[in-house]
């Protein structure tokens, strides 16, 4: 398989890399969305795109589709959805920078709860301090967005924890199909937030396209990378590579759109490949495959 070869021959943080400008190219695309539709759908069109993509892929099995197996799956699909949403819904209504300074909160949470040596500690604070530098926070947004950025660090919390006992289980591919396809469902509802009148976009077939679009590259581009890397580190050591997204966002920016980071930005940069480092030097010991029970 692809995905053999790409995890023996590149190191987690080139994948992170990798997967980091997958996101953000795709964020640009949802961007051109909001206009024509809510974030929350934008959000869902993003869960369903990525569905219809991961289904044809895998085409996973029966045994996909029922018991514990089914369970974790949908758990951790729901568990994405819902950070999607969360987060779309804060950026309408706060600075990017804060509310991705707030999301952080989650993996860093996950990340310190999960630490055991100095090392780790060190890394972690070196991680939260270069992402807060990175997105200068500013705390003059709505409680509205204030809290939903919050949820959605709730819910990346959880997309870690979850992801790792999917990824670790040997079927994290055909779990991660069937876990956004009842998110999908599920989640569907959010569509009509609007009423009918605000599905009326979806006719367009350029809508369609970006929906689509936005799925792969930010959301089945960017999670099978992560289905690759979980499999071979612990939950403390993904939570900081995490760290490489506000970097790699603030690299996309600059070559993309001309967004030059002054020197606080600079030394945030330098403070997450810092942490990075830090943690990599030790591997997380590899969870061995098992089948899960179904």
């Amino acid at each position: 398989m692809v995905t053999i070869g790409v995890r023996g021959r590149f190191p987690a943080p080139v994948l992170f890399v990798l997967g980091g400008v997958s996101m953000y190219v795709g964020a640009a695309l949802a961007v051109g969305l909001f206009d024509r539709l809510s974030p929350a759908a934008v959000a869902v069109l993003r869960l369903v795109g990525a569905a219809v993509v991961l289904l044809a892929w895998r085409r996973p099995p029966a045994a996909a589709w029922r018991g514990v197996r089914l369970r974790g799956a949908a758990a951790f699909g729901l568990a994405t959805g819902l950070m999607n949403v969360a987060f779309y819904e804060a950026v309408a209504r706060l600075p990017l920078g804060t509310a991705v300074a707030i999301e952080f909160c989650g993996p860093v949470a996950v990340a310190a709860l999960a630490s055991r040596r100095p090392r780790d500690v060190a890394a972690v604070v070196l991680a939260a301090a270069g992402v807060l530098l990175i997105a200068d926070v500013r705390w003059s947004g709505s409680p509205a967005g204030v809290l939903l950025a919050l949820a959605a660090a709730v819910m990346w919390a959880a997309y870690i924890v979850l992801g790792k006992r999917v990824a670790s289980a040997g079927n994290g591919f055909d779990d991660l199909a069937v876990g956004f396809a009842v998110a999908a469902v599920v989640l569907s509802p959010l569509l009509f937030l609007r009423g009918a009148a605000g599905l009326a976009p979806l006719a367009e077939p350029v809508v369609l396209v970006l929906a689509v679009g936005v799925g792969v590259l930010s959301s089945v581009v960017p999670y099978v990378l992560d289905q690759v890397v979980l499999r071979r580190v612990g939950r403390a050591r993904f939570a900081v590579l995490l760290a490489l997204l506000p970097a790699t966002a603030t690299v996309v920016g600059l070559v993309a759109l001309g967004q030059v980071p002054g020197p606080t930005e600079a030394l945030g940069i330098a403070a997450v490949v810092a942490a990075v480092a830090l943690r990599s030097r030790d591997g997380d010991p590899v969870a061995a495959p098992r089948s899960h029970p179904g």
